[in-house]
């Protein structure tokens, strides 16, 4: 689960990481006020999507400006409000179709001596927690990590004792800092590393963090992203959930307890297994096609649940082709023929629906499918059904 900016700053105030104050605008007026408010020369208004860039990123049916504006009075927040709320932002991390901004974050203006990186999130190479820091603040991490990987500095968090003071002297003096700076950065190191352990984040990042002229050290962003299998825990962040940000059909596909993630393809793909929906993918493009979604129905779903699952593979209109993908332990193929041949019904299937099935129950499922009437192209292996799918939707 993704959180808004203005969100991350209230569990980092939790947690006593130093934020700039800010206050949440949702109409030009809210941002008037809240400027007024604030009372310094400068106010930031940024906008609130779950996609970061947003200072880089441009409206694309508005004045074109950037995500994030100086103003230097309330009038000039109340403008700036009233060209970014309803208008689509697009950056580097919504693809070209953008997103709609619906809410406005106004922060106070500060004055900035330095701009860093930091983030904490898991390394899969140790399976630790692992606090990064770069002096290249304000730049996406991964641009760094590509172009200059030698600018990223990595502390390990031991689970046993958690984060230590040392380690954040040695970041901090790989970044240059001096003085009294470094005492602050050791602090704010491990505030940051407390978010993580309360709130069983899977990330939080701060870019930029910024070193005021006066040597302070504040959060200037916040982005902080949830394992949703550790939400049980948190009921607290629960509400932090934001729909208007979520896309339609993964947020429905919530609703009926399925793994779905939409992609850019014209596949769509329907498999039981998280390991053999990612199989099914990555032989989807060696066939030389793209996967329009991830979709795990599980191994326990009914038939009811597959249903479901079809549906919303067929509610992307990008999709020419379905590549059903079973292999029945748990789940019964048999249940699975069922499922696909309801919703087929249902919503008229006008693509092509490629199935290839093994494991319990297969040969009752394959017959289902051969009396359904249905025009159902099978494949006995996935390579051959991938092969096929690609070529149904137009490919190779």
């Amino acid at each position: 689960m993704k959180i808004h900016e203005y969100q991350g700053k209230e569990i980092f105030r939790k947690y006593g990481v130093p934020t700039p104050r800010g206050i949440l605008a949702t109409s030009p007026s809210e941002a008037e006020a809240a400027a007024k408010q604030l009372a310094t020369p400068i106010v930031v208004v940024k906008s609130q999507v779950h996609a970061g860039g947003r200072g880089k990123g441009t409206f694309v049916d508005s004045d074109g400006g950037r995500g994030v504006r100086l103003a230097k009075s309330a009038a000039e927040a109340r403008t700036f409000a009233e060209a970014m709320l309803g208008k689509t932002l697009v950056t580097i991390q919504t693809g070209a179709e953008g997103a709609k901004v619906h809410k406005l974050y106004v922060e106070e203006g500060l004055d900035i001596g330095r701009e860093l990186y930091l983030g904490v999130t898991l390394d899969r190479d140790n399976g630790r927690m692992s606090i990064m820091a770069s002096t290249e603040g304000g730049v996406e991490i991964e641009e760094v990590a590509a172009t200059h990987p030698e600018k990223i500095l990595k502390a390990a968090i031991d689970p046993a004792v958690g984060f230590q003071a040392f380690q954040g002297r040695q970041l901090a003096f790989g970044l240059g800092l001096e003085g009294p700076t470094v005492g602050k950065f050791v602090k704010f190191c491990d505030a940051l590393a407390k978010v993580v352990d309360g709130t069983d984040a899977a990330l939080v990042e701060v870019n930029p963090l910024v070193i005021t002229k006066g040597g302070e050290v504040i959060a200037l962003d916040a982005k902080l992203e949830f394992d949703d299998n550790a939400l049980f825990r948190h009921g607290d962040l629960q509400s932090f959930r934001d729909p208007l940000e979520e896309d339609p059909r993964e947020r429905e596909a919530k609703e009926f307890d399925l793994a779905y993630i939409s992609l850019s393809g014209n596949i769509g793909c329907m498999v039981n297994g998280a390991g053999l929906a990612m199989a099914t993918m990555d032989i989807i493009q060696y066939c030389g096609g793209m996967p329009a979604n991830f979709l795990d129905v599980g191994g326990g779903a009914d038939a009811k649940k597959v249903t479901a699952a079809f549906k919303l593979i067929l509610a992307d209109p990008a999709v020419k082709a379905v590549f059903v993908n079973i292999f029945g332990g748990i789940m019964k193929c048999d249940v699975i023929a069922d499922g696909v041949l309801t919703a087929a019904k249902e919503v008229g299937l006008k693509v092509p629906l490629v199935v290839r099935l093994e494991g319990t129950n297969v040969e009752l499922g394959k017959k289902k499918f051969a009396e359904s009437g249905m025009n159902i192209i099978t494949a006995d292996t996935m390579l051959e059904g991938a092969q096929k799918a690609v070529a149904a939707a137009g490919g190779k």
